[in-house]
């Protein structure tokens, strides 16, 4: 096992910013993961993972911490029956592939998510209407210790959650699929992606939805929408024009851009409908998005 130091993470986010990692590394398979997890251990040093870099916010002073991107065995697809197979560090967009070359139905949602299937597991990704939870079967979660199996019940999936703790990584996770048409999976697919196209900014960098949606009539983005947010700027990133539950790297931007507008929308939010929103993005390193100060009327 290789530990790299100080090497920027802007390069692995889809948004394009963040610093560096104090230090970084490549597991490619349960055994370099343990031992990573082992060594982080030993020096009481924080673990965080780079999957593909969606959905993950890193602060511009960078991660003073153990950095991982999980390669080779920990990123492979392989299908027996209709159960597949896939390490955490794996594209869902890969396994979608897989899945439908072999006819097999039930991953067609993972077109819109642009992550892997260990963060996909973490926080239970999801999308029309499908989400992880609906179709593993278990996963392999390492930490300092080893391996150990889990099931969704024992992962806790939620919403956008689950009761994963930091140190603890997914290292593997199997999926029960059913059989279907691949013409039906590709007509299905192609459905999605046209709706997804239409709706969101996926042309633009951005790290996917801000905020969970919340209890409330309006979803995150049509409330924000309403705040009159859509488009509004700070430094280099702005909301997105198009969907203002995104926010879009328009030139140069900065993690901290980033957070002030998440901080900004938060505020707007409470202050016009007595929303308090929830971040959906991973937050990597010493960020902190201020606490809502306006009261519903003020």
């Amino acid at each position: 096992m290789t530990i790299e130091e100080q090497v920027t993470l802007s390069r692995f986010t889809t948004l394009g910013t963040g610093g560096p990692a104090r230090w970084f590394t490549k597991p490619a398979s349960a055994e370099e993961l343990v031992e990573a997890l082992e060594w982080a251990s030993e020096r009481e040093i924080s673990v965080a993972v780079v999957g593909l870099g969606s959905n993950l916010l890193v602060a511009d002073e960078g991660v003073d911490g153990l950095v991982l991107k999980l390669a080779g065995e920990l990123a492979s697809v392989e299908v027996e029956g209709e159960i597949l197979r896939a390490g955490g560090g794996a594209p869902l967009a890969v396994c979608l592939h897989r899945a439908r070359s072999d006819g097999l139905g039930g991953l067609e949602f993972a077109c819109a998510i642009p992550g892997t299937v260990g963060g996909g597991v973490w926080m239970n990704a999801g999308a029309y209407g499908g989400e992880i939870a609906g179709v593993l079967e278990r996963a392999l979660v390492a930490d300092a210790t080893g391996v150990r199996w889990r099931t969704p019940v024992e992962l806790g999936l939620e919403y956008r959650r689950s009761s994963l703790e930091p140190g603890q990584v997914v290292a593997q996770a199997e999926f029960r699929l059913h059989a279907r048409p691949v013409e039906e999976i590709k007509a299905t697919v192609a459905e999605m992606q046209a709706a997804r196209k239409a709706a969101q900014p996926t042309n633009k960098r951005t790290f996917g939805s801000v905020f969970k949606n919340p209890d409330h009539e309006l979803s995150a983005g049509r409330m924000l929408e309403a705040c009159g947010l859509r488009g509004f700027r700070i430094g280099g990133a702005q909301i997105s024009p198009r969907h203002a539950n995104f926010i879009e790297n328009a030139d140069g931007a900065r993690s901290a851009d980033a957070i002030e507008l998440m901080a900004e929308a938060r505020r707007r939010a409470l202050d016009e409908f007595g929303v308090e929103l929830e971040h959906e993005v991973q937050l990597l390193g010493a960020i902190e998005l201020p606490e809502s100060s306006f009261q519903r009327g003020s």
